[in-house]
């Protein structure tokens, strides 16, 4: 008996985080063995294709590539934002890392509710699409009806690969170890991001605002922690990297100091083995981040399974692993997204996400640099919790469990065979002479 197909849209081909989140949920689906798994290659943004060629570890996924929908699917996924999201299977799944914000667009909910089943990345996504209600007003704007979530929502997490990601000292790309050593400050402090649209501290991985608190908090002292942007703005390109040197550049004039601690910059396309020796380097000692909100905060999980510690922000979707107890969660207040931030139908008017205060911000920066043994220790505890509960095999049978729950049986195609028939025999007949 054949088994149902599952239809997969996404873009699992990209240097992207849906792009590592959908090669996760492929992996994790294939190995349950109960469907027929196909992939539909989707782009994502203006990232580039090509991930899964660079790794040999995901080559797996290629020969359940197809180039288009030939029949209907037993089950139809798509791994995007919500607002893409259409039925095309007999059964309907979108999966989305959801929202950073504290309201989504009306279409986003208009996009779940075609769908029989939505999973989110994080409680945070969870409880923002619950909470976004709309009123539906026709032409003199009389109030018709409310558009709401309808159709069922579960928290899927993003899954760590334990292999990768825990704590070592084996570095297989030399270069890149010498790289990050060959800076002369013992103690660096790492964030992982992309550099996004929006003014200073407005964009919504805070880069701008980090360096700029990185320099103001230890400026003017003779013995200082560096800090390290593995990031970003489109690309690995080299008028990229350029870009972004010009703009770090440009926030350290802004800040008058005889002395001003080093930021460096690390560009490119890192695998999951390189950046698990960047986590492990020795001078990388905490993992910064003043984000504005995520759907769920990938490289902070990564980063706390080499049980080194983490500053972020508290709020959005990385509090569903980040125990207070044993980070440091910055305090701050929800404000309105700038308009040099919003993002047509995704980013909205309206919405509010996180502004980390910047005293505590400074405090926490100086207090881990002169006080690490301390919260090393709190660190070490942080990565049990996530091992224990983060792993890629608890998301696997977090899948398991709701394909169970929420899928039907559905009627599998069956080879049609028919039983072999006897030849039949006929009887002879005898010849006839007609008498004339």
């Amino acid at each position: 008996m054949s088994k149902n197909t599952f239809y997969v849209s996404c873009p699992y081909d990209t240097f992207s985080g849906y792009g590592a989140r959908s090669r996760d949920f492929l992996k994790a689906l294939i190995e349950l063995d109960k469907y027929d798994v196909k992939i539909l290659s989707q782009r994502w943004g203006v990232l580039p294709f090509g991930f899964v060629d660079a790794h040999e570890e995901w080559h797996f996924l290629k020969k359940h590539e197809v180039p288009n929908v030939t029949q209907q699917p037993d089950i139809w996924c798509q791994i995007t934002v919500p607002n893409e999201f259409q039925r095309v299977g007999k059964y309907n799944i979108g999966i989305t890392a959801g929202i950073e914000t504290t309201v989504c667009a009306p279409q986003w909910i208009e996009g779940l509710n075609r769908m029989d089943l939505n999973l989110v990345s994080s409680q945070h996504s969870k409880n923002v699409f619950e909470n976004s209600k709309f009123n539906i007003q026709n032409q003199q704007n009389q109030i018709q009806g409310k558009l709401e979530l309808q159709k069922p929502l579960e928290v899927l997490m993003e899954g760590a690969n334990l292999e990768i990601y825990k704590p070592h000292s084996e570095f297989e790309n030399q270069s890149l170890f010498n790289k990050l050593n060959s800076i002369p400050e013992d103690f660096a402090y790492l964030n992982v991001g992309t550099w996004m649209q929006g003014e200073m501290g407005e964009d919504r991985k805070n880069l701008p605002l980090l360096v700029k608190s990185f320099y103001e908090t230890f400026k003017n002292k003779k013995k200082a922690p560096a800090l390290i942007l593995k990031s970003t703005m489109k690309g690995s390109s080299y008028l990229d990297r350029r870009e972004l040197q010009k703009r770090i550049d440009s926030i350290r004039k802004t800040v008058p100091a005889s002395i001003l601690p080093n930021v460096y910059l690390l560009h490119g396309e890192f695998s999951d083995k390189e950046m698990s020796e960047v986590y492990n380097h020795p001078k990388v000692k905490a993992m910064i981040s003043l984000t504005k909100g995520e759907g769920f905060g990938r490289p902070l999980l990564e980063f706390s399974l080499v049980n080194k510690p983490i500053i972020a922000s508290n709020w959005s979707g990385h509090l569903d692993f980040l125990k207070p107890e044993f980070t440091t969660l910055l305090a701050g207040q929800i404000t309105a997204v700038h308009p040099s931030a919003q993002v047509k139908d995704i980013i909205i008017e309206g919405s509010g996400w996180f502004s980390p205060d910047l005293g505590h911000t400074g405090m926490a920066l100086k207090n881990v640099f002169e006080d690490y043994k301390q919260y090393k220790e709190n660190a070490n505890r942080q990565g049990y919790q996530s091992r224990t509960n983060f792993a890629f095999e608890n998301m696997k049978n977090q899948l398991d469990s709701y394909i169970t729950q929420y899928v039907p049986e559905l009627p599998k195609q069956v080879k049609l065979q028919l039983p072999k028939l006897k030849k039949i025999e006929l009887p002879k007949l005898k010849k006839v002479e007609q008498n004339g």
